[in-house]
Parts: C-alpha cells; structure tokens; sequence
C-alpha cells in the first residue's frame, strides 16, 4: 500500500512536469541527438529512478547534454550544450520532489549566440523539470569535455565539475540500465558508472566522490515530450479510478 501511494504521488510530480513539456513545447518543434553525462552523491545505481530514497539525505548533482546534431525551429544547436545542478529536499528523491527541489541552476553554453542561448533555454526549460522562478538561475559558461582512456572529464566555468568512468558488467561490457520505472524521453536507458570526484560552488557548495555517474546517448525531440506528457496524464487518470 505504501509503495503504491509513493508511485501515486511520483506520477502526479511527473505528470505536473510533463504538462509543462507539453506547454513549452507546442511553441516551437525542436530536435536534438548527442550524449548525457550525469553524475550524483547517491551511491551507484542511483535509487531516485525507482522511487527510493537518496542513499544520503538529498540527491544532489548535475546533468549535461552535450548536443551533437540539433535545432530549435530554424535555429542550429549543432556542438552547444546545456546543463542543469540540483537539489532535492532531504528526505525525498529527485523524481519524488519535482517541482519542488531546493534549487536547480541551469548552466548554457557560452558559445552559444543569442538566438542560440534563447532556443537552449526554452529546451532546458523542456527537458529539465519545472521549479519555481525563485529557486532557479540561469548563467552562460564554458561547458568542456575530456575523454582519456576510461575517464571522463566535465567542466562548467568557474561552477562545477566532475570525473567519472563506467563499470565493467559481470559478463563483459558495461552494465546499462533500461526503462526503470520512471524513465523519462533523454533517460529511456543508459550505461552505469561512478564518479570519481565532483564538486560544485554556486547555489551550495559541495565535495563528493565514489558516487553515482550515468553515460547515455540520445535523440529526442519536441514530439517526445509531448507524447511523454499525455503518457503521464493517462497514468494519473488510471491511478484515479
């Protein structure tokens, strides 16, 4: 019975989200494939994706997308990239509090023209859930990436980085994880790993390593999240029955 309030209450928060995707998005179609890093103080494998709670007493951490190919209505996004670091309240997970994380700081690419900062924007605001304006700031920085040998290296300005690498699987390869229970369009599936180290000094300031990291590839596009929202509403509306 307990679990089944939980999931209740988890697809009202993504519910919430998606009806604001589904809002943003009808303004201008959009699409974009490329690579997600993402690192977080839980331990590995992340338990906000299944509806647990953090393995400390917040999930915090950041998640980048490094754009390949993409485009906002007419505007190109090819190589720009768009990250977001956030805080969950203590106590509950990422999913289970969305729309109400103690902050979420969106970070853009500097490189990026204005008509480009105006398109990543109104994706970040599409792709990352909603939280309320007061709770949100948005800044311009160099946003970097190394790949040397197993480790990979992110860097945002003056703000935040991360190192990483992916675990080897029991039987050869890397371990991914597929569809968990509250995938969303960018997280549909992704290779598991750890972070070696990561630090932040913006919103809060923190210092962590050995923790969770994910490696993912992507193709979404506005149509996606669309779809994702009235998935979300007709989950809602069984739950209510």
């Amino acid at each position: 019975m307990r679990n089944t309030r939980r999931l209740t209450v988890l697809l009202a928060s993504f519910a919430l989200a998606a009806a604001a995707f589904a809002e943003e998005g009808a303004k201008s179609s959009w699409h974009m494939n490329g690579e997600l890093e993402e690192s977080c103080s839980c331990d590995a494998a992340c338990p906000c994706w299944w509806g647990s709670h953090p393995t400390q007493m917040a999930c915090s951490g950041v998640q980048v997308l490094f754009i390949e190919k993409g485009s906002y209505g007419g505007v190109p996004l090819d190589g720009l990239a768009i990250a977001g670091f956030a805080e969950s309240p203590e106590g509950k997970s990422m999913t289970e509090s969305v729309g109400d994380w103690n902050f979420e700081y969106l970070y853009l690419d500097a490189k990026a023209n204005a008509s480009q900062r105006a398109a990543l924007e109104k994706i970040a605001g599409q792709v990352f859930p909603p939280i309320p304006p007061e709770r949100k700031k948005i800044r311009y920085v160099p946003i970097t990436r190394t790949k040397e040998g197993q480790t990979h290296r992110v860097t945002l300005g003056q703000y935040g980085s991360f190192s990483a690498h992916l675990l080897p699987g029991g039987l050869g390869g890397t371990p991914k994880i597929s569809n968990p229970p509250l995938a969303e369009p960018i997280h549909k599936e992704w290779s598991q790993g750890i972070t070696e180290k990561q630090a932040y000094d913006d919103a809060k300031k923190w210092d962590f390593a050995n923790t969770n990291y994910m490696f993912g590839s992507f193709d979404v596009t506005s149509a996606d999240y669309e779809k994702f929202a009235a998935e979300m509403e007709k989950a809602m509306k069984e739950k209510k029955k």
